[in-house]
């Protein structure tokens, strides 16, 4: 019996030990150290929010910074806010990601890139039932193929640069990238999508020593939060209420540091943290520790995710029931 207890022990022990160096061996990428400092950060969405957090803290470490956005007033705003706060000049440049031609030329006046962030995006808060064709396309439109548009337009660039240091894009998803939540399906489908180029595009660029990111924030404390807020459904606030609000600043420095150590994925909080390793995948991964946990805990993951869908159905399911609406759950 004692020898069959220490046979059991010696497995518990080695077996984990096994797995890390297996892991140690397979994962890919490579681990990599992106700097910020001295580079060239070219950062969408820039104006306001996120992205002109990202901005001013990415100043902050030395960076050369370029925002681009549509509206030129908010763009000289945001400026000016910086300048401020950092006592440094940021550059700015006018264009809509859904011109490509503008996206182009605005990425071409800017000079190369080194760490490319792209942070735009809108928000309409509907059922599918509800929302109309233009918006639908409004909404996939800036959010996904916006991206296609500024990754396109700064690829060549960053693949050719003379600076052979390893460069990094970002695109920055949402929670509800990572989960579908009850009033955002054209927003979750336009998130969703950003996983899969991602993908795709890191085993693209890898050879060219590009590192691709994925951020998922929550709910974040911004003007557009606050105006999302008026259009959101009430049960979809009611679902998102699981997941704790975040601050821009706490966003963007979470997301500065998943940059400088190239991770695929950038969750902001615990809960992302659960949606990462339940949802993880065959998504790249660099760090053998962190592919250890998520085989180790991808299950109970999965259980805590099971929970969550049976408050948010219940939650609809009550919601309805109030309205006397006929339910089939």
């Amino acid at each position: 019996m004692a020898i069959a207890d220490l046979s059991l022990l010696d497995l518990c022990i080695l077996l984990p030990i096994f797995i890390l160096l297996f892991l140690k061996l397979i994962v890919r990428p490579h681990s990599v150290n992106i700097q910020i400092k001295s580079r060239h950060v070219f950062i969408t969405g820039g104006s306001r929010g996120i992205g002109l957090e990202l901005a001013r803290q990415a100043a902050a470490e030395g960076a050369r910074v370029t925002i681009l956005a549509r509206n030129l007033e908010r763009l000289k705003e945001a400026k000016d806010y910086i300048r401020v706060s950092t006592r440094i000049d940021v550059n700015i440049v006018s264009a809509d990601v859904c011109d490509f031609e503008a996206v182009k030329e605005a990425v071409e006046s800017a000079g190369p890139i080194d760490v490319l962030i792209c942070n735009h995006g809108i928000y309409s808060g509907n059922v599918v039932e509800n929302l109309d064709i233009k918006e639908i396309k409004s909404i996939i439109g800036i959010n996904l193929v916006g991206t296609f548009n500024v990754v396109k337009a700064a690829l060549p660039g960053m693949k050719y640069r003379s600076d052979r240091k390893p460069v990094s894009i970002v695109l920055m998803s949402s929670q509800s990238g990572q989960v579908g939540i009850y009033g955002y399906s054209a927003y979750s489908a336009s998130k969703y999508g950003l996983r899969g180029l991602a993908e795709a595009l890191q085993q693209e660029v890898i050879a060219h020593d590009i590192h691709v990111s994925l951020v998922f924030p929550p709910d974040t404390e911004t003007l557009s939060y606050t105006e999302e807020q008026k259009k959101r459904q009430p049960l979809t606030s009611m679902i998102a209420a699981s997941s704790s609000m975040m601050q821009t600043d706490e966003v963007a420095k979470k997301t500065l540091n998943g940059i400088k150590c190239g991770s695929f994925f950038v969750f902001c909080n615990f809960k992302g943290l659960l949606l990462y390793i339940g949802t993880a995948g065959v998504s790249p991964q660099r760090s053998y520790l962190m592919a250890f946990v998520e085989v180790v805990f991808a299950g109970v993951a999965r259980f805590v995710g099971l929970c969550y869908l049976w408050l948010w159905y219940r939650s609809i399911e009550k919601w309805h029931a109030k309205r006397n609406i006929k339910q089939c759950f």
